[in-house]
C-alpha cells in the first residue's frame, strides 16, 4: 500500500501557514460577511485562507489538482487535494470557536489523507490510509485515537446537527424513535461530531448534509479509527462523488446497523 507521510506532513504546513490569519480574523469586527439567498453565511476569510493554501501547494505540489469551495479547480491529475479553508462558517462569524480548515487528499478518486485543524479548540484530526488515526495539536504531539466500544444502542452517545431537518424531513418518525431510545443526544455540530466519534468521546453522528468538501478528509480519519460512514440508506460514502446536501451517518461501526434500522425506512430513501 503507498504511504503519504510526505504529503500528511504538508497537509500539517499548509494548516500552520494559514492558522494565524484565521484566528486574528476570528471575531473581528472588520469580518466581511455575506448572506447566500438561501440563508447560508460566506465570508471573504474562507477566500482569503483558501488562496493561502494553493500559494503553498503551488510551491509545493505544482502538478497536482487543487478543488477548492471557492475558488475554481485547477491542475490536471490523477492527485487532487481538496479543501475547505473555513467549515463551520455560521460559528466563525458568530464567534464560536467550532470550525475548522478541512484538507484531503484524493488519489484515482480515492480519499488517501485527511486533515481537520481547529485552532480555537487547539486540536487536530488526522489520517492517513492505512496508518491509524490521530490527534493533538501538532505531528509531534499526537496520540491515536479510536471509536468506542459502545455496543447497546440505549448506552449511545449521539450528537445530531439541523435538528429541525431530521425531525421535520422524510426521516422524522424514524429520527424521533432513535433519539427517544439513545442514552442521550447533544448537538456538538459540524466537523466536531465526526471527529468526537473518531475519539471515542462520542458514539454516532447525524449529518443532515455533507459535501464532498467535508466527507473526504472525514471519511479518512473515521474510517482509519475503526468507524463507518453511510448515508441514511446504508450506502457508503466517501466524499469526491457526493453532491452538495449529502445526508451522513458516521458511527463506532458497531452500532452501524442498528442506527440504520431504527432511523431509516427499509424500502430506500424518503422523498
Amino acid at each position: 500500500m503507498p504511504r503519504y507521510d510526505d504529503d500528511l506532513r504538508l497537509a500539517h504546513v499548509l494548516v500552520d501557514a494559514v492558522e494565524r490569519t484565521a484566528l486574528e480574523l476570528f471575531g473581528s469586527a472588520d469580518l466581511e460577511i455575506v448572506v447566500s439567498d438561501d440563508g447560508s453565511l460566506t465570508t471573504g476569510t474562507a477566500t482569503r485562507l483558501e488562496e493561502l493554501l494553493r500559494h503553498q501547494l503551488q510551491r509545493t505540489r505544482p502538478r497536482d489538482r487543487v478543488e477548492g469551495r471557492m475558488i475554481e479547480p485547477t491542475g490536471q491529475g490523477e492527485r487532487r487535494w481538496v479543501l475547505d479553508a473555513l467549515d463551520g462558517t455560521a460559528n466563525y462569524v458568530r464567534g464560536v470557536p467550532v470550525w475548522a480548515t478541512l484538507i484531503s487528499l484524493v488519489v484515482e478518486d480515492e480519499p488517501v489523507l485527511g486533515l481537520i485543524a481547529a485552532p480555537s479548540l487547539g486540536r487536530r484530526w488526522w489520517a492517513e490510509v492505512g496508518s491509524g488515526a490521530w490527534t493533538g495539536r501538532s505531528l509531534s504531539r499526537a496520540s491515536a485515537v479510536r471509536v468506542s466500544d459502545t455496543r447497546v444502542l440505549e448506552h449511545a452517545s449521539v450528537s445530531v446537527d439541523e435538528v429541525a431537518s431530521w425531525l421535520f424531513g422524510g426521516l422524522g418518525p424514524g429520527f424521533a424513535q432513535l433519539t427517544d431510545r439513545v442514552w442521550r443526544t447533544r448537538a456538538f455540530g459540524d466537523f466536531w461530531s465526526n471527529a468526537l466519534v473518531a475519539e471515542g468521546a462520542t458514539d454516532v453522528a447525524l449529518a443532515a448534509r455533507m459535501d464532498g468538501f467535508q466527507i473526504a478528509p472525514t471519511s479518512v480519519i473515521v474510517r482509519e479509527a475503526g468507524g463507518r460512514l453511510s448515508d441514511p440508506w446504508g450506502a457508503d460514502v466517501t466524499g469526491p462523488e457526493a453532491g452538495r446536501g449529502t445526508p451522513v451517518l458516521v458511527t463506532n461501526t458497531h452500532l452501524h446497523d442498528e442506527v440504520l434500522a431504527a432511523l431509516a425506512p427499509s424500502d430506500g430513501p424518503a422523498g
